[in-house]
């Protein structure tokens, strides 16, 4: 007789889960992930083998662990291979966070008139790769023209002609990097390549990243740039002041990413962008001195969080006169 405990015996049909639609997409969408992941985390051997890297590289430490005589090694190396491949000599850096500093970004988007000449100038100063001066499809900058009254990224035109701005009834967005303090890019990184410095600027290993692109879909502000290709650059067109986590050259199958110009910013300069703004629409500096011109803009003008409700917690804000 079957003790109370005794559980009844499912028969085959009951044993057999039903799968629906919505079950099956998602376990495939996950062992697609999977699979994408696998195949980045992959492409260093790949690239040994094609002998696209050499094994040293393959074996170098990440950045955070690296002795300072294994970054001067690696910048060394790095030097050598620009004047190799492009003819010119670049000092590579690694600038250090300063104790007590906090960048912050402020645009005033009453005084924005999307000429794009901050674009432009992210573009030379980083280094990215175009086919031509007016190739600005890898700058870490866009700039939306919008309907004034609307604030629906959406209906936003970022191929609007520049040479005719500003026109009537429209205003103009410029979108970057935020520097989230909860960034999910670095919460999306597999392998931990990149991350955010105690200055808050949100940095990444360019020797450590498998080019899986989680990061780019992670961020909500489309900061990100993939490259395709080893950069396209003349000799003309390489900034030769580099910083090793901001705009030394990068190769090809790396995501990139706007740093506040931190080359230039720990070495207590302006980003590009904001020296070459012709009507004083952008203001940075440290958000951790209370008499600083960020600090005054933050606790005394109008000032506005793109995509607040997602919780990204920027060091990025838009500010309008009145």
């Amino acid at each position: 007789m079957p003790s109370p405990d005794d559980k009844p015996v499912k028969t085959i049909e009951e044993r057999i889960r039903p799968v629906s639609r919505r079950t099956f997409l998602k376990g495939s969408a996950a062992s697609i992930v999977g699979m994408s992941g696998l195949v980045a985390a992959l492409q260093p051997l790949l690239k040994l083998e094609k002998e696209d890297i050499t094994l040293d590289q393959l074996l170098q430490r990440h950045y955070k662990e690296m002795t300072p005589a294994q970054l001067d090694k690696v910048m060394k190396r790095l030097q050598e291979k620009c004047e190799r491949e492009y003819g010119v000599s670049a000092s590579i850096q690694d600038l250090k966070p300063q104790d007590g500093v906090g960048f912050a970004y402020a645009l005033n988007l009453t005084r924005c008139v999307g000429c794009r000449k901050c674009a432009h100038a992210c573009l030379a100063e980083n280094n990215q790769s175009r086919e031509y001066d007016d190739d600005i499809s890898m700058s870490y900058i866009r700039v939306l023209e919008l309907q004034k009254g609307s604030i629906n990224l959406e209906t936003s035109n970022q191929y609007y002609d520049s040479e005719s701005v500003p026109r009537k009834d429209k205003y103009y967005m410029p979108v970057q990097c935020h520097q989230c303090r909860e960034s999910p890019c670095t919460k999306a990184c597999p392998v931990n390549a990149t991350w955010q410095e105690p200055d808050g600027v949100v940095t990444v290993d360019y020797d450590w990243c498998i080019g899986c692109r989680y990061c780019m879909a992670a961020c909500p502000y489309d900061a990100r740039r993939f490259n395709w290709e080893n950069p396209k650059l003349e000799k003309r067109q390489i900034n030769l002041d580099q910083g090793y986590l901001s705009n030394r050259l990068r190769p090809k199958g790396v995501v990139e990413k706007c740093t506040f110009c931190l080359h230039r910013t720990r070495a207590g300069k302006y980003p590009a962008c904001m020296e070459v703004c012709p009507t004083g629409a952008r203001v940075f500096g440290n958000i951790l001195d209370p008499n600083s011109e960020i600090n005054y803009i933050l606790h005394n003008k109008r000032v506005y969080i793109l995509k607040e409700e997602v919780g990204t917690n920027p060091r990025f804000y838009y500010f309008f006169d009145t």
